[in-house]
């Protein structure tokens, strides 16, 4: 029986999230329905149709908008090819695009500027390498794993450098630009960290979550890149994990002989799953306490048609 849930802080929305679910909703209330947001705004089904029922209308393609339409491009960011196709296209773009990622993007066209060979790091047809890698295709590799480093080739082994996807394990990133740093050791990088502050926050939460506990689940979306890597990061550190939709994906199964359960959350996940989750554990007799391992205070500033 579950005696003792555990929550990690922080956990759920980051600051890119909080800001491009504004900017949809605002942008509804703005100009009125339909607003249109290419590709999900956020990895989250629950986020998604909690804005359907806004009457927001989610597309694959900018085909699928009405010439003249307004568009929302969604957090993980775009290639300038879709930039370019909503200009002919005539369709008002509101950029809903992380600023984090949008920093990877300028990166990218920094190094590719000065002639660099760009060894991108990151997960293969992920909407944000997609965007980056589209800023510079010419110029950029992707690496998605440190099998990757032999194939790794260039012209140049002088210059040469390295981007990541923001949403990646810490450890798992650090290893493979290890692994870049000693084929080539004159391998450059972006000035700061392109891991965002909130996966490593909740990354590191994670990692003290799994000391004090014997079982971790992480609320978020099976396509969430960085809801994963929170699964993984505490079976890393030798605890049991499951990613879980919202409460109905909880097994009872999992629960035998545990006695303490972890909880978590994507930064695309709302804090009502957890909330949801925190009552099933509740109603049936487990005490709940909140484990604090940072304060987060970064906030983004909504684009100028929206302020």
């Amino acid at each position: 029986m579950v005696k003792k849930l555990v929550l990690a802080s922080p956990r759920g929305f980051c600051a890119g999230v909080v800001r491009a679910v504004k900017i949809v909703e605002l942008a509804v209330e703005k100009w009125g329905r339909p607003v249109y947001v290419r590709g999900e705004i956020v990895h989250n089904p629950h986020v998604v149709r909690s804005l359907q029922e806004k009457g927001v209308i989610f597309v694959d393609s900018l085909n699928q908008v009405p010439r003249g339409s307004r568009v929302v491009f969604s957090a993980h960011g775009v290639e300038p090819a879709v930039r370019e196709d909503a200009g002919k296209r005539d369709l008002e773009v509101i950029d809903a695009t992380c600023p984090l990622v949008t920093k990877v993007h300028r990166e990218a066209r920094k190094f590719a500027a000065r002639d660099y060979s760009i060894v991108l790091i990151g997960h293969q047809g992920h909407e944000e390498v997609i965007g980056t890698m589209g800023e510079a295709p010419e110029h950029i590799q992707l690496m998605t794993s440190r099998d990757d480093i032999d194939r790794i080739q260039v012209e140049d082994p002088e210059k040469v450098a390295y981007l990541t996807q923001t949403t990646l394990s810490v450890s798992d990133t650090r290893e493979m630009i290890g692994e870049l740093k000693e084929k080539f050791p004159a391998l450059q990088g972006p000035a700061a960290e392109d891991i965002c502050y909130a996966t490593q926050n909740r990354q590191e939460a994670v990692r003290e979550l799994a000391e004090k506990v014997e079982l971790i689940l992480v609320v978020g979306a099976e396509n969430s890149s960085n809801s994963q890597r929170l699964v993984e990061e505490a079976r890393r550190h030798g605890v049991a994990a499951w990613l879980i939709g919202d409460v109905n994906s909880i097994r009872p199964e999992w629960m035998e002989g545990v006695s303490v359960v972890g909880l978590t959350s994507g930064a695309s996940a709302p804090e009502r799953l957890v909330a949801e989750v925190v009552s099933w554990f509740s109603g049936q007799g487990a005490a709940v306490e909140e484990l604090v391992t940072c304060q987060e205070k970064t906030r983004f500033s909504l684009p100028p048609e929206l302020r």
